[in-house]
């Protein structure tokens, strides 16, 4: 039997934080923070969100090939929801000249070194079979949320998101991955996750959707489930069949809080699966690294 990591963590584009939660300086070598968290989590698999490419405010590093290299991972790719760079105050400041998505792996160490982007990353040293990559508009509005580092609440519009799948040559057989990080706007997240369903649908089970949901307690398996509802058309076999894998479920591999890093109280970060045994499922842990308002949240499988 084979020990499969599993982990998600949202980076807050490598800020190092002190005990008390409040941003810290970046160190001398600023990927080294980061390098040093990831490389705790001896992950198999590591979804990261709010990764940074190229950005001043973290060093000018392509923080996906940092982390890979610190994990050890075979193969990676960082979803680039947007490039542009942060305004002063909130948001960011886009660049018109990349509109869409880019995806990068580790062939463009170079590409785009002139293009600060910022996005999701999926790493694995799995093997590969399969790579699929999407992109998420912004919600129309923002909303008030606090920021690290900054007194109260500040007015933040939202942003693209972007997701990444792949599929991954397991122990066991063919299984697929999802990297997410979702709205913080309620009902436009919602609306993407159950998205994200219905776009690997094609893909082959089991499925593992990782990420930064925005979302709390059971609305995040919810929401899997009712986008996997049986349809009222559906044959008398395939309903049988339908109603055998909504036995199964959508279910939580772990419920502990991840945020804030420093103290947490709630879980905005999770590790969803389905067709995954939840006797395979050992050990969760959710361990602070000194980097990012969010712990990583990291749950062992056995295969």
């Amino acid at each position: 039997m084979t020990t499969l990591r599993i982990a998600t963590y949202n980076l807050l584009h490598g800020q190092p934080l002190a005990a008390d939660g409040s941003p810290a300086p970046y160190p001398a070598e600023p990927g080294a923070a980061l390098a040093g968290a990831v490389a705790s989590l001896d992950a198999d698999v590591l979804a990261l969100q709010e990764v940074d490419r190229h950005q001043e405010r973290s060093g000018g590093t392509d923080q996906a090939a940092v982390a890979a290299k610190a994990m050890g991972a075979a193969d990676w790719r960082f979803a680039a929801a947007l490039h542009g760079t942060p305004a002063r105050s909130a948001g960011w400041v886009t660049d018109p000249a990349v509109p869409g998505l880019q995806v990068y792996g580790p062939a463009d160490a170079d590409h785009g070194a002139d293009r600060p982007a910022y996005g999701t990353a999926l790493l694995t040293r799995l093997p590969v079979l399969h790579w699929r990559a999407r992109r998420f508009a912004p919600a129309p509005f923002g909303l008030p949320l606090r920021v690290a580092g900054r007194r109260g609440l500040t007015a933040v519009p939202d942003e693209p998101r972007a997701a990444l799948a792949a599929v991954l040559a397991g122990p066991a057989g063919e299984f697929t991955v999802v990297a997410a990080h979702l709205s913080f706007v309620p009902g436009w997240n919602v609306a993407q996750l159950a998205a994200i369903r219905r776009w690997i649908a094609d893909l082959p089970q089991p499925y593992l959707v990782l990420g930064d949901f925005n979302l709390i307690g059971a609305v995040p398996r919810t929401v899997l489930g009712s986008a996997h509802a049986i349809q009222r058309t559906a044959t008398r076999d395939r309903v049988r069949t339908a109603r055998r894998t909504r036995l199964q479920g959508w279910y939580d591999l772990a419920r502990t809080p991840t945020y804030p890093s420093h103290r947490p109280t709630v879980q905005f970060d999770h590790i969803l699966g389905i067709g995954v045994p939840r006797s395979t499922v050992g050990s969760v842990a959710a361990p602070r690294t000194g980097v990012s308002d969010h712990r990583p949240l990291v749950v062992e499988i056995d295969v």
